[in-house]
C-alpha cells in the first residue's frame, strides 16, 4: 500500500526536527566548557597567589 501524501509529509517533518535536533547536540558538544575553564583559571590563580605570599614571607616558618 503507498503512503499518502499527509503522511509522507509527516514522515519526512519527523526526520528533519530528528536531524535538527542531532544538530543542536552536535554543536553544544563543540563548545567550550566556559564554567571549567573558569573555575580552572581561579584555582590557578590561587595557587599562584599563595605562592608569591609565601616566596615574599620568606619561606621559611616561624
Amino acid at each position: 500500500m503507498a503512503d499518502n501524501e499527509i503522511v509522507t509529509t509527516a514522515r519526512d517533518a519527523a526526520e528533519k526536527a530528528k536531524a535538527a535536533a542531532a544538530s543542536i547536540d552536535a554543536a553544544r558538544a563543540r563548545r567550550w566548557q566556559l564554567g571549567r575553564i573558569g573555575l580552572g583559571v581561579g584555582i590557578g590563580s590561587a595557587a599562584i597567589a599563595a605562592a608569591v605570599l609565601y616566596a615574599r614571607s620568606g619561606g621559611e616558618d616561624a
